[in-house]
């Protein structure tokens, strides 16, 4: 019995659960994206909107899908790490080549291997770092301070106690004011 080395030790014990965060997730996503923009549609008074929104959401999850199904192929033949961005554009190209292949001959394979390449690997590329600037803002506190010339101010205990003694001060001198008018 040989003990494994390194590369193996480095690897996701269940493949199940990369493929499940790296492919069904963004898939779900993007096509909960899409309804969404089928909902602001321009062409939702013509063909519906229910229809519109589906076609959207399918698109966008078809698209997403293929995506990070060639993503994850290149990554597992060339048995790199998932954050590898040279993943992204081979993965992007591929799954360009194919959809712009079907959606317009030679010439659309070639711009669409070109786009999907360079919009995968910048979302990939953008993706890690929005999501630790994210957390960060999360665990900070001061992330939403208003400014100093705001009129809004965020009031302690004494204040809000104030406040609350004058609004029971007005509203009895309301009522007093309103019981006047009603005897003359």
């Amino acid at each position: 019995m040989s003990s494994p080395n390194k590369t193996q030790q480095q690897e996701p014990p269940s493949s199940s659960e990369s493929w499940k965060q790296r492919i069904i997730i963004p898939t779900i996503l993007a096509g909960i994206v899409g309804g969404g923009v089928g909902l602001v549609s321009k062409h939702r008074k013509i063909h519906g909107l229910s229809n519109i929104s589906a076609t959207y959401a399918t698109n966008f999850a078809i698209v997403t899908g293929c995506y990070c199904g060639a993503r994850e192929f290149v990554r597992v033949s060339r048995k790199s790490t998932s954050d590898d961005l040279l993943n992204s554009a081979i993965g992007g190209f591929g799954c360009g080549a194919i959809l712009g292949r079907l959606q317009g001959g030679v010439p659309g394979a070639v711009r669409y291997s070109i786009m999907f390449a360079a919009a995968g690997t910048a979302l990939d590329f953008a993706t890690p770092k929005l999501r630790s600037y994210l957390q960060s803002l999360q665990h900070d506190d001061s992330w939403l301070k208003l400014p100093e010339w705001s009129p809004i101010r965020v009031l302690d205990e004494e204040a809000l106690a104030a406040k609350r003694d004058r609004e029971q001060q007005m509203l009895a001198r309301r009522t007093a004011l309103d019981l006047k008018k009603e005897e003359a």
